[in-house]
């Protein structure tokens, strides 16, 4: 897809636009929101690179089927775990666009459909491993739909990729983020 509003952008104000547009009415949500504002705010020069040691921001994105019913899912071959697709800004502060490309790289499929804006937000720790030290992921979480008969490919970031019910996906045990991001629907 040739989207305009889906290439890369370097100015950290974009993503701070971004995260202070969203307008989830959940008091849980609007408290991260404040805090990955005031991260960005924190790391001015960094918070969308992973030179920022102690966190940054990174994208992903639920992917559903074009009917609705299942959601791909997959198994993190780092991580051992269940999860949406998205990833490291790498300094790019259009996380809308961090977010798509997470979700093609990752899925092999190109969204029929993509939210406008973030539909969930989320910080969450990560394991240190080698000389990477444990840090968070504040992380800016959106919904897409693929296309009829999408069909998908299983990139070196992933054990496995799984086209699931919600009911299926929450059999395997996903976190409750995962989870939060299930009972939105596939919106669109």
């Amino acid at each position: 897809m040739t989207d305009p509003d889906l290439a890369p952008e370097p100015d950290l104000a974009v993503a701070r636009a971004i995260v202070a547009g969203y307008g989830s009415q959940d008091p849980a949500q609007l408290e991260l929101r404040v805090r990955i504002l005031d991260w960005i705010e924190a790391h001015p020069g960094d918070a969308h690179r992973r030179t920022c040691l102690a966190g940054h921001l990174t994208a992903s994105t639920l992917l559903w089927d074009a009917a609705g019913e299942r959601v791909l899912l997959h198994h993190h071959r780092k991580l051992d775990r269940w999860l949406q697709f998205g990833g490291h800004c790498d300094g790019d502060a259009n996380l809308r666009g961090v977010a798509w490309r997470e979700t093609v790289e990752e899925s092999g499929i190109e969204p029929a459909w993509f939210s406008p804006g973030p539909v969930d937000l989320d910080i969450h720790p990560i394991p240190g491993r080698g000389e990477e030290p444990e840090h968070l992921h504040l992380d800016v979480r959106y919904l897409a739909r693929a296309p009829r008969g999408a069909m998908p490919a299983c990139s070196q970031e992933s054990k496995e990729l799984r086209w699931l019910r919600p009911d299926e996906a929450r059999g395997l045990g996903v976190d409750g983020s995962v989870a939060r991001l299930l009972d939105l629907g596939p919106l669109g």
